[in-house]
């Protein structure tokens, strides 16, 4: 295989998502408006989904899973009295209800998606059954089973009730949640049935969707020098956990990916972070007996 070409640029840039794209579409056109060598996402988000995409060039691409494991909110719309069989507006109503809860109804039932809970992602998604695609056996019209998984769930709360077919609600949760199984599994709870009319990511770890930038100022700068003032130091991935110093005598060790002395404060032993010279992160690595063991090392 040759060699990828293109710039050696590295940090995050934060789209604001529009609907009618998926995200692989979107890291797609960041690489090419930068013109960079190397690209990745944060987490999907559904073609229909809006709002955080961050999306991670060159060496910023090693911090992606930081921001993955990190917390996410969304705003999103349930639609009661129908299940979808995508669990979201696209797809065929399977279920119908003329039930309506009350708003009382309502926050009574969020309490039970609170904490680790275990979720059963839609089949329409990207989930894995024996080698293939959820979605794609969905689409077949295949029987099969997805198994729960956990979820951890910070806070679901209850926003607006713009009328007496649709609850909005904002959710804030851990890695691997899928907002569409809350909405099919409140509806559920409810006995009315429900689905996902609309679905924002309004932040996800330390990227909001008030900084992102719209694929029309992308597509209006691109390839243009302006562009490269937009990105977002690479280090903004590693926001969450522990930053340990790396004196001039430890940098050659820790570029080459050997263990080296750091300085740290408030750092526990076997603690996960991330070493810094002149601010620039250099590796990430394990803290152990003043040193950090490097299991990612940054070339720039």
């Amino acid at each position: 295989m040759g060699k990828r070409k293109g710039r050696d640029i590295s940090g995050w840039l934060v789209i604001d998502k529009p609907a009618g794209i998926t995200s692989t579409a979107v890291v797609n056109k960041v690489r090419w408006a930068f013109g960079a060598k190397k690209a990745g996402h944060a987490g999907t988000l559904d073609p229909e989904a809006t709002g955080v995409l961050a999306v991670a060039l060159g060496e910023a691409t090693k911090t992606i899973p930081y921001i993955t494991d990190a917390l996410k909110a969304y705003e999103f719309t349930v639609t009661l009295g129908a299940a979808t069989n995508t669990d979201d507006a696209e797809g065929e109503v399977i279920k119908s209800s003329d039930k309506r809860p009350t708003d009382e109804e309502i926050k009574g039932a969020l309490g039970g998606f609170l904490g680790e809970i275990m979720q059963v992602p839609p089949k329409f998604s990207a989930v894995k059954i024996d080698g293939q695609r959820a979605y794609k056996l969905a689409r077949d019209d295949e029987e099969f089973e997805i198994a729960a998984r956990p979820l951890w769930v910070e806070e679901l709360l209850m926003v607006d009730r713009p009328d007496a077919d649709h609850v909005v609600l904002e959710m804030t949760c851990g890695k691997g949640g899928y907002v569409r199984s809350i909405a099919r599994d409140l509806g559920e709870a409810l006995g009315c049935f429900g689905h996902v009319h609309h679905l924002r990511r309004i932040w996800s770890g330390p990227f909001t969707a008030e900084e992102g930038m719209s694929l029309e100022k992308l597509e209006e700068l691109a390839k243009q020098p302006e562009l490269d003032s937009y990105l977002r130091p690479l280090e903004q991935g590693l926001a969450d956990i522990a930053e340990v110093r790396c004196p001039p005598e430890s940098l050659a060790k820790l570029r080459n990916g050997n263990p080296a002395v750091v300085i740290a404060h408030d750092v526990e032993y076997g603690e996960e972070c991330w070493a810094s010279f002149d601010g620039e992160a250099v590796a990430v690595g394990v803290f152990k007996a003043g040193e950090i063991h490097p299991a990612r090392v940054f070339v720039r």
